[in-house]
């Protein structure tokens, strides 16, 4: 194989302490160095993000990094009340029930759907897509190869959103990152890309050659093993098809700074900077993956 490897970066979900965990390791890695040494991991020639990392892909496109881990030092927008609130009822125990009632991945996401579709208001959309809104810095499409990941609400089939799919990027972003009611773009209607498969969906980064994942929510799920969703075999497939793949998972000084629910905004600033701190710690290891160091597997096979 001759060039360059090409290289894709995932940004898995993780509510608002994953999103700023996301940001702080991306600029600890920054800031370590690996953008002047020609290894930034966000120049990647694709980027996946998923709920919480929709966000951070967007905001990646958008502003420097700098200025990214100046914003979760301060306060974000809360979320909108009334229609555009998260539903009060325990949302873990809601996805048991729904899981158990389920014959696999797919009628998951359909039923899913159908529960989301029902909790959907008619000012829901039109609400949450301001709280998105005023959570990125602007609202055109990066030029950078990004996807966005949803599922389509009525359906349950995954949706891959990006600049050529005809949605605003603000939509796209609503749309991978309603984890409650269902967001309506014109007549369709989306829920959380973390339901499409994981909250990571790195299965989306195969044909790369190097394969930078990072997991706020350390690769968790709540799916049976035998639905084949986890992120373990996701990672296992796409080193069986010759990709080299790292994991990043937040450490216990992240963990500490996210306390119990990961949707606390009070908790932003301390996620950030114990993902910076990380992101510092493995700027060597990760610089050493990202440059090819070891051949990609395919690049072994012979001919």
């Amino acid at each position: 194989m001759n060039g360059s490897p090409s290289r894709a970066l995932v940004l898995g979900g993780g509510g608002s302490c994953g999103n700023a965990w996301l940001i702080g390791v991306l600029a600890g890695l920054a800031e370590a160095g690996l953008a002047e040494a020609g290894l930034d991991v966000t120049g990647a020639d694709l980027i996946v993000g998923t709920s919480a990392g929709a966000t951070a892909v967007a905001q990646l496109g958008l502003a420097p990094l700098d200025e990214l881990m100046t914003s979760t030092q301060v306060a974000v927008p809360s979320r909108a009340g009334g229609a555009a609130s998260r539903p009060a009822a325990d949302p873990i125990e809601r996805l048991r029930t729904l899981i158990a009632a389920s014959s696999g991945i797919a009628d998951f996401r359909r039923r899913v759907g159908a529960s989301s579709l029902a909790a959907a208001g008619p000012e829901w959309s039109q609400r949450w897509r301001q709280v998105v809104a005023a959570r990125l810095p602007g609202a055109v499409w990066p030029e950078r190869r990004i996807l966005i990941t949803a599922v389509d609400a009525e359906s349950g089939e995954p949706v891959d959103l990006d600049a050529t799919s005809g949605v605003t990027l603000v939509d796209a972003v609503a749309a991978s990152t309603s984890g409650g009611p269902a967001f309506t773009i014109g007549d369709r209607a989306y829920i959380d890309g973390g339901y499409r498969a994981n909250s990571d969906n790195a299965d989306l980064a195969a044909g790369h050659d190097r394969v930078l994942v990072l997991s706020p929510l350390a690769g968790r799920s709540l799916h049976p093993v035998e639905w084949g969703t986890h992120l373990a075999g996701q990672v296992d497939a796409l080193r069986a098809a010759g990709s080299v793949v790292e994991t990043v998972f937040p450490d216990a000084a992240a963990l500490a700074a996210f306390g119990d629910d990961m949707m606390d905004v009070s908790r932003r600033p301390a996620a950030a900077r114990a993902g910076h701190a990380q992101g510092v710690a493995l700027s060597e290891r990760i610089a050493r993956f990202w440059d090819g160091e070891g051949r990609p597997h395919r690049e072994r096979r012979k001919p």
